[in-house]
């Protein structure tokens, strides 16, 4: 009986490590290198694509406390944004404006308003037609971050270009 119970947890212990990650081999999981998917593939690879403009290019721009001036940094990946944006013609671009949770609604709503029309009229000095920019205000209303520490004011002070392909409404 013994060794029957032993033969099954083997054959059991085996069923489940075959399954466990049955793609490791092919996504490099559990090795040193990871096999990146092939250049040409959609995605983040994709230099044309708005997974690459938000991950490689960056979709945000951080502000400080009170403040709708670009930073240095700031003004950085804008400029990485706007090359993107002509050099992609057939996509527009919303700006989300955001405030931290500091403050009355109405005040961080204005904030958020003036921080998406600088960031705007930045990618419009750099070259991007107008009318392929729109801007939106959120305030406090959709932190990324949720606690009463600058930790997360920090991330929340912001300003997100949002990819979209078409017309704008």
């Amino acid at each position: 009986m013994m060794k029957f119970r032993s033969v099954v947890l083997l054959v059991v212990a085996l069923a489940v490590a075959g399954c466990a990650n049955r793609n490791a081999a092919n996504t490099g999981a559990g090795t040193d290198f990871a096999v990146p998917p092939p250049a040409n593939a959609a995605g983040s690879f994709d230099p044309s694509s708005p997974q690459y403009f938000s991950q490689t290019i960056g979709d945000r721009v951080l502000f400080e406390v009170d403040q709708f001036t670009l930073t240095g940094t700031a003004r950085q990946v804008l400029d990485g944004q706007a090359q993107w944006l002509m050099t992609n013609g057939n996509y527009t671009a919303v700006i989300e404006g955001h405030a931290d949770e500091q403050g009355t609604r109405e005040y961080n709503l204005a904030l958020g308003s003036r921080r998406a029309n600088a960031v705007r009229e930045y990618l419009v000095s750099q070259g991007v037609p107008a009318g392929r920019l729109q801007t939106v205000t959120f305030g406090k209303e959709r932190p990324i971050a949720v606690c009463s520490d600058e930790s997360c004011y920090r991330q929340n002070r912001r300003a997100v270009t949002v990819i979209a392909s078409g017309a704008l409404s």
